[in-house]
């Protein structure tokens, strides 16, 4: 599938894809989103309730890598340790990464080469990005996920439920409610009221939180 990078409302880049007129990030905004969402209303969420030793996180759809640079940087902030797994069916090209700002527009520059890191490493291990940060990239499918009680946070940023519908099922969460330790928490941009059901069908308490810039609501969905 054709893929393109664009930029985003907030100057940072994203890429788009124009068969499904679909982004990997919110047109109004990449790096907005994915500090309301996935920082604001994950990482920093869960660090508040007191879980400041190893924190691991999975994050579903690894993508350009924008979600994981970001936790990178919030965990030198707060000096908590992260183990991160990024699942992803299709990675992305190199050539398509080293046209992202995302270093520039976070205004870390030094951190380039951890950026550029994260995307060279091989698949399949697990690789020490920096002191509070272990990254291992995974290439398989959502529904191959079968782990039991082994993450504290998942970031659920799959492709909408317009154009993958079949990622946003109560089959795909139940997965996920297993897959997280007791007290994990389940972190969205999106908020359909069918995406809530099934996440409550399978035994999540959910959340309705204010959403990110040109979305008015997401979910925050706990085990």
């Amino acid at each position: 599938m054709e893929r393109e990078v664009v930029i985003t409302a907030d100057g940072s880049s994203t890429i788009h894809l124009p068969e499904w007129d679909e982004q990997y990030h919110s047109k109004h905004g990449a790096i907005q989103e994915a500090n309301h969402v996935f920082i604001r209303h994950g990482l920093q969420h869960f660090y508040d309730l007191g879980n400041n030793d190893q924190i691991s996180i999975l994050e579903i759809g690894f993508g350009t890598g924008l979600n994981a640079f970001i936790t990178l940087l919030e965990a030198e902030k707060l000096n908590v340790k992260i183990d991160y797994f990024g699942v992803e069916g299709y990675p992305v090209e190199m050539d398509e990464i080293s046209q992202l700002n995302y270093p520039t527009q976070l205004k870390s520059e030094t951190s380039e080469s951890l950026f550029k890191k994260m995307h060279e490493i091989s698949w399949e291990e697990k690789h020490v990005i920096s002191n509070n940060f272990s990254l291992t990239k995974q290439k398989r499918f959502f529904s191959k996920i079968k782990e039991k009680d082994s993450y504290n946070l998942i970031y659920f940023d799959a492709f909408g439920a317009r154009v993958q519908p079949e990622l946003w099922t109560e089959a795909i969460f139940q997965s996920m409610y297993d897959a997280l330790k007791e007290e994990g928490v389940l972190v969205t941009y999106a908020a359909k009221g069918s995406v809530r059901r099934a996440m409550q069908a399978v035994g999540f308490k959910v959340e309705k939180l204010p959403g990110p810039p040109g979305k008015r609501e997401m979910l925050r969905a706990t085990k």
